[in-house]
């Protein structure tokens, strides 16, 4: 009777482990298919950022840059008017002319400052690249975590592949490996 004993005490005990294992393998397998869920939606996160802030940076840029031709187009155009006036009332004319864009341009822009908004419009255009190319690379981290828990030798056996499919790590689009051209001339 005691040897019957203790083979039930040690199949349950088995029953025990096994079943312990597979609930530790399956929450465990949970939490990274939810880590890698979390991670693409970081990624879609820094896609959304960037087609909100660009077009923004940029229309904020050309407005700038816009103004600060109009300014420098009025102030070009009264200096041009010294050149042709051709008597002296025509020169007071523009006199005027000048003193009235000069000081339009440093009441309403004091510093041409286009250069440094592309710059800054660059620097952001770069942060967010920076930011997506962060997400990827935590998103195929957690593909990696995820795969190679799902994959392992018991694990594999435990888990159901159609629950707990192998995910495929972020893919560069075709062609992107070769290096863009830019053209300014456009």
């Amino acid at each position: 009777m005691k040897r019957s004993y203790i083979i039930l005490g040690s199949i349950a005990l088995l029953v025990i482990i096994l079943f312990m294992t597979y609930r530790s393998s399956y929450n465990k397998a949970i939490t990274y298919q939810e880590t890698v869920d979390q991670a693409w939606g970081d990624v879609g996160a820094a896609y959304q950022r960037r087609a909100d802030l660009v077009p923004q940076l940029v229309a904020t840029v050309k407005g700038a840059a816009a103004n600060e031709k109009s300014i420098l187009v009025q102030v070009t155009q009264a200096r041009a008017g010294i050149v042709e006036a051709k008597n002296p009332g025509d020169l007071d004319k523009v006199g005027k002319q000048i003193n009235s864009a000069i000081n339009l341009a440093f009441e309403a822009y004091p510093q041409i400052r286009a250069t440094e908004n592309f710059g800054m419009l660059q620097s952001q255009l770069e942060g967010t690249e920076n930011r997506i190319n962060k997400a990827r690379s935590d998103y195929n981290e957690s593909i990696k975590e995820y795969n190679s828990h799902i994959r392992g030798f018991l694990n594999s056996m435990f888990l159901n592949s159609a629950t707990f499919p192998k995910k495929e790590p972020f893919a560069a689009a075709q062609g992107s490996e070769v290096a863009p051209t830019v053209d300014f001339s456009k």
